[in-house]
């Protein structure tokens, strides 16, 4: 069986070799044992019960929460060549009649389902008769009331497991599951410790970065103008930052889409597509867009606010380099943001999840602060502690210099001692700037003595080093309806010259890749197959196999067959198209 999935991998896929954890998550199938596969995002998981789903009679059920996932999965298995169906909320009744009709007669190899398929026992029954000898549960983590995105219906999947008379080998794939977690996620579905597969939850190809105390706009607007050829996706906590976000890249002439709750459905899917036909390069959006999110050459994740917990973190950020090519996820991390998140999770509706919920959140802050490793902090909050520093992270490749701020700071220090430790960071900026703001002057502030003592800076820049002073405890904030900051201890220490203070220089943005005309005609016919098919580009070939197309220039469709994620089906129905683009622009550069 393992020598015909290896001839499969080749033929539908155009991968030589397994990836680390898959053969032997794939041979536990084959073996009858109900398993859980824990690899990264863009680790291959879906090859796991794919393959076994080709060599194995009958159809696998694929279980996932996520609608636009499967329809990119069944996208992609469909132009390999591969019978794969889906059935969710977005199709009618015939639609599923129609689906399942075809499931019944065995026409169907995969089957990806929502789990509040399970709820439903007139769907349960339809599936009565069908040979199923594997049951994929994607994004296991949901089925754990530990996890970050419990959904009570996963806990009926052992239930529907019970349907089928030849008893059908379960397998749980997830990427981000504490050791909690993964316990959970065995116990109810009957999986044996010996047979989880674990391939470490490092992504080599990923940067991690966290800018602090910076303008956040300023920053957006320069990344995305230096990455204009790339695709990213920029995460926003409210939606009114979204619309915020997005109307300013509008302004800066960026082609962007947006996507959160707020929006009319019809709104929302259009951006979606927009985005996975590369008709635009920017999707701007709160959590909810992009966990279903097959397209494999986003560049760049930026949290423009911070995210609720590390799970939620590393899935999201996680979206970018799904193509194993080199991809960078940056926090821009402002103090308040924590107040958002705080109030998000106190709107949550089981009050005895909030607790939990909070001591996820600091380690968030945690991971904000931390001047070690971000990577191998990461890893080490989902369990594998013996992560070594990845060496290309924003700490570890921190070569900024740091400047003495040890005045300046002081002079904000001494100004909130003034102002009696009663106000906020903005107020505090425009007595430090010289503002004739109505309110200072009817508060008298104009005539302390640190009215003024840092004019030759903007309000924002004296709000920055606020920020900057908040994250290193030099300030701290009192909580309530209106945020106030005052001098802790540390802060103390600065004001009576028992220490130095030093800040490194703004993070400068910087271009992911240089330009490949080449590469750049490869992504054109790509596009022109991709909208002649109605799929998204990435579907054809990811921006993966375009740089290998590149590397190899191949001039014949055997030569051709060689590139990295070219099958036989993909070379039947796109070769000859690729080939003459490359052909011809070897004649163009000689």
């Amino acid at each position: 069986m393992l020598e015909e999935a290896r001839k499969l991998l080749q033929s539908y896929f155009g991968y030589e070799t397994f990836r680390t954890g898959q053969e032997q998550a794939i041979t536990q199938v084959f073996e009858g044992h109900n398993s859980i596969c824990v690899m990264p995002t863009g680790g291959g998981k879906s090859m796991c019960y794919q393959i076994p789903a080709l060599v194995m009679e009958g159809t696998t059920i694929v279980i996932s929460p996520l609608i636009s996932l499967m329809k990119d999965q069944v996208d992609a298995l469909l132009a390999a060549g591969i019978p794969a169906a889906y059935i969710n909320s977005s199709l009618g009744f015939d639609e599923v009649r129609e689906t399942l009709y075809d499931v019944q007669r065995g026409a169907v190899k995969l089957l990806y389902i929502a789990p509040e398929r399970l709820d439903s026992e007139m769907f349960l029954n339809e599936l009565q008769g069908v040979h199923v000898p594997l049951i994929a549960v994607d994004e296991a983590h949901c089925i754990s009331q530990w996890g970050h995105d419990f959904r009570p219906s996963y806990r009926l999947i052992s239930r529907m497991a019970g349907l089928f008379p030849n008893n059908p080998t379960v397998l749980a794939l997830t990427a981000t599951a504490t050791p909690q977690v993964r316990e959970d996620i065995c116990r109810i579905l009957d999986i044996e410790e010996q047979h989880t597969v674990m391939t470490g939850f490092e992504r080599a190809n990923l940067t991690f970065s966290v800018v602090q105390g910076q303008d956040r706009e300023r920053f957006v607007k320069e990344y995305v103008k230096k990455n204009d050829k790339e695709a990213g996706i920029i995460y926003a906590a409210t939606r009114k930052t979204v619309d915020s976000v997005y109307d300013m890249l509008i302004k800066k002439g960026v082609k962007a889409a947006k996507y959160h709750a707020g929006m009319p459905d019809a709104e929302r899917k259009a951006g979606q597509e927009q985005f996975l036909n590369d008709e635009v390069n920017v999707m701007v959006a709160t959590n909810a867009f992009g966990m279903g999110i097959n397209k494999s050459n986003i560049r760049y994740v930026i949290h423009y606010q911070l995210p609720k917990n590390m799970e939620s973190y590393y899935q999201e950020a996680g979206r970018a380099g799904r193509d194993g090519l080199p991809s960078e996820c940056i926090v821009l991390y402002a103090s308040q943001d924590v107040q958002t998140q705080r109030f998000l999770i106190d709107q949550a509706q089981d009050p005895s999840r909030i607790p939990g919920e909070l001591v996820k959140l600091q380690a968030m802050v945690d991971y904000c602060h931390t001047e070690n490793c971000l990577q191998q902090f990461i890893i080490h909050y989902f369990g594998d502690l013996q992560a070594e520093p990845c060496g290309h992270c924003g700490s570890c490749n921190d070569e900024r210099e740091s400047q003495d701020v040890t005045k300046d700071v002081q002079m904000v220090l001494s100004c909130v001692v003034r102002m009696g430790q009663k106000f906020g960071k903005m107020m505090t900026a425009q007595v430090l700037t010289g503002s004739r703001n109505k309110k200072i002057l009817d508060f008298g502030f104009d005539k302390l003595s640190t009215y003024g003592i840092l004019k030759h800076q903007s309000a924002k820049e004296v709000s920055n080093l606020i920020e900057f002073m908040i994250s290193q405890e030099l300030l701290a904030v009192e909580q309530g309806a209106y945020p106030t900051i005052y001098v802790p201890d540390g802060g103390r220490d600065v004001l009576l010259g028992k220490r130095k203070v030093m800040r490194k220089g703004a993070v400068v943005t910087k271009r992911i890749s240089e330009n490949d005309p080449l590469f750049e005609e490869l992504r054109k016919i790509r596009k022109e197959l991709a909208d002649e098919g109605g799929v998204p580009p990435f579907v054809i070939f990811s921006d993966k196999t375009l740089q290998d197309m590149c590397a190899r220039r191949p001039q014949t469709a055997e030569e051709f067959l060689e590139v990295n994620g070219v099958g036989a089906n993909k070379l039947e129905k796109y070769g000859e198209a690729f080939l003459e683009v490359i052909r011809s622009f070897k004649e163009t550069a000689k």
